[in-house]
């Protein structure tokens, strides 16, 4: 198997050495795809012996997608830039390299640290996710922001043990932007589908959201972190469903 990994990339100076660094000795081809980033991204990547090629940002799944089109190898390995491959990881894919006749994806469990804590539960793990497949049999989809990659029918996805290590947010301040820039994304996606949402639906669905992650997917597990970060996804939810119905206004 000859592999092929893909980053996007947008003012990432404090991400992408990380991820570079863990795909060192198991990416036969790196491509970094950089939406025209004015921090320190492209010097920090020019110090790896990678592809560094920048395009105008379309939309999550366009750019992935972009990524995909460009990779030279039969099979991909996507990456985001605040992600990197834990050692049980890189080793379990490093043995499947080897093998006459691999899957034609692998799944995997994705672990989210938050302001230096790892998130167990609350909704954000195991988070399981295809990022390793067959160029051909599958491509980016889903709804932006919440891309996923999308196999053909009757593909063979075999789930590996370790752990995608996702390094999410520095501070809550960077959590609530990050809300503040998904939910409009999220509630423009809705508005092109046609949704319409009753004021009391936008309550029970935020509520029902804390609930859930809280206390049902043991968020009270994970502490004070984990508290806040079933507050914020129910306070996420609510401000993606209020800015929908303020765009049908």
């Amino acid at each position: 198997m000859k592999l092929s990994a893909v980053i996007i990339t947008f003012n990432e100076e404090k991400n992408i050495e990380r991820c570079l660094k863990s795909l060192q000795g198991i990416a036969d081809e790196i491509l970094v795809i950089d939406s025209y980033s004015t921090d320190k991204t492209e010097e920090i990547c020019r110090n790896f012996d990678i592809r560094f090629i920048q395009h105008r940002f379309e939309g999550h799944i366009e750019q992935k997608n972009y990524a995909l089109s460009l990779a030279s190898n039969d099979y991909v390995l996507s990456l985001d830039a605040d992600e990197a491959l834990s050692e049980e990881l890189f080793q379990n894919i490093n043995a499947i390299k080897s093998q006459n006749t691999p899957a034609d994806a692998y799944s995997f469990n994705r672990l989210t640290n938050y302001c230096g804590k790892w998130i167990k539960h609350s909704g954000w793990y195991p988070d399981v996710k295809i990022r390793l497949w067959q160029k051909k049999s599958g491509c980016w989809g889903g709804t932006n922001p919440h891309d996923k990659v999308i196999m053909q029918p009757n593909t063979k996805i075999i789930h590996l043990k370790g752990d995608l290590l996702h390094f999410s947010y520095y501070s809550i301040s960077d959590h609530i932007k990050q809300i503040e820039r998904f939910t409009t994304i999220g509630a423009i996606q809705e508005k092109q589908k046609g949704r319409q949402i009753s004021f009391c639906s936008v309550i029970m669905k935020s509520k029902w959201k804390f609930v859930r992650d809280y206390v049902f997917k043991l968020g009270f597990l994970d502490g004070k972190a984990g508290y806040q970060v079933c507050k914020l996804s129910s306070w996420a939810t609510y401000i993606k469903y209020a800015k929908l119905r303020e765009l049908n206004q």
